[in-house]
């Protein structure tokens, strides 16, 4: 039987649980590819009480829930840059990912009509998952060394 899902916006005080779900994603996903001071750069970003801040700000965050257990985020600045992007892996592969950047490109849109592509600075472990999301490369690898990354376009025109 398959489990119906909702996606929807976060709401004031799970910024919490968001981050459990980031933080046990990035350590099974990301972690092992980055140094101590990239770790720590990630887990000064993904902190709770910046992820509630930027949410109020310009930032867009979705949620992917199962039986009202958030097993997917997708946080993205209203210019339709990807900050965030994590599905619990128990859920991955499944359509989870893709549904929450299409409603996450839309709330965007929404906000800032003018948008043409979204961008995401993507690290090197994920470039196969966001190709399969119709992102493209781009040249080169950006990030201060701590933690690097390759830039990728996906066109919405």
């Amino acid at each position: 039987m398959t489990v119906p899902l909702e996606y929807r916006p976060m709401r004031s005080g799970e910024e919490e649980v968001v981050c459990d779900l980031v933080s046990r994603a990035f350590e099974e996903f990301v972690a092992d590819g980055l140094s101590p001071e990239g770790r720590e750069e990630f887990y000064a970003y993904s902190d709770p009480h910046l992820l509630i801040h930027r949410s109020r700000w310009n930032h867009i965050i979705l949620l992917a829930l199962a039986e009202d257990e958030i097993i997917g985020m997708i946080e993205l600045r209203d210019d339709g840059h990807v900050a965030l992007f994590f599905v619990d892996g128990d859920h991955q592969g499944k359509g989870v990912g893709g549904e929450l950047l299409r409603r996450g490109i839309g709330a965007a849109i929404m906000r800032n009509p003018g948008i043409s592509k979204a961008t995401v600075s993507s690290s090197p472990n994920s470039v196969a998952i966001y190709e399969r999301l119709g992102f493209r490369r781009l040249e080169g690898l950006e990030g201060d060394g701590s933690i690097p990354s390759i830039p990728m376009v996906l066109d919405l025109g």
